[in-house]
């Protein structure tokens, strides 16, 4: 057991395929959006936000967040509401470089006025030469390997003017075995039922993050690990 958990799987996941589509991508998103939500993972994205705005008084001022790997848009969601609640302005944008899960997300979130969505790849030169007060990324960034993903934080380092927040799997054979379990009980969608459990094989244990932080020069980081097997990763501008 101890051998299969202890690197990260070089497997591609169906999801990865910028060009799948059709209906069994969209009862995949349905089903994301719903484990999520249950399993409570979406609030590390959220508590990531707070921390970062609590060292960060806007005065009003209209914050552009930026969610890369967007999928349905769910995310999105529950941060329009939550700053709503708090009286916390803002400009959300939903990034995916798949075609088809942009256009699911545009109708799954088409009561959301203050959310918007693009197709585009987070490696092209159009979107990295742009910059947001805020970027997360929620169970985005185990599909790329440590060297993709060093490059990828540096840029984004780079272009957050507040910070960044990371919110991805634990990879542990409980967290593996359980998503593995649940999803053959309840999932109706082949994807998740395949994808699921080899997202938590090519997640993170603690030392590959700090690795790959180090290979991307950050050093004032918070990283901490979260219920459900999750790592919240929160890079704050303020102490670069």
């Amino acid at each position: 057991m101890g051998n299969r958990f202890s690197q990260r799987s070089q497997h591609i996941e169906i999801m990865d395929d910028l060009n799948c589509q059709g209906e069994v991508v969209e009862q995949t998103l349905r089903e994301l959006e719903v484990i999520n939500r249950l399993l409570g993972g979406n609030h590390v994205t959220i508590n990531g936000i707070q921390k970062l705005l609590s060292d960060n008084i806007q005065n009003n001022k209209t914050l552009t967040i930026v969610d890369l790997g967007c999928g349905g848009g769910d995310i999105l969601k529950e941060i329009s509401r939550w700053a709503n609640k708090h009286n916390i302005n803002v400009r959300l944008v939903g990034i995916d470089a798949n075609p088809f899960i942009v256009r699911f997300a545009e109708n799954n979130c088409s009561d959301y006025r203050d959310i918007e969505f693009r197709v585009d790849n987070v490696f092209d030169a159009n979107f990295q030469s742009q910059s947001f007060d805020i970027i997360v990324a929620t169970l985005f960034t185990h599909h790329f390997s440590s060297q993709e993903l060093s490059q990828l934080l540096s840029t984004l380092n780079r272009q957050a003017k507040i910070g960044v927040v990371i919110n991805d799997l634990h990879r542990h054979w409980f967290a593996y075995h359980s998503i593995r379990i649940l999803t053959r009980l309840f999932s109706r969608s082949k994807m998740v039922k395949f994808d699921a459990p080899l997202s938590v094989l090519r997640a993170f244990r603690k030392d590959d993050l700090v690795e790959v932080l180090n290979q991307a020069g950050i050093k004032h980081y918070i990283l901490r690990w979260k219920w459900a097997f999750r790592w919240q990763l929160i890079i704050p501008k303020s102490l670069a």
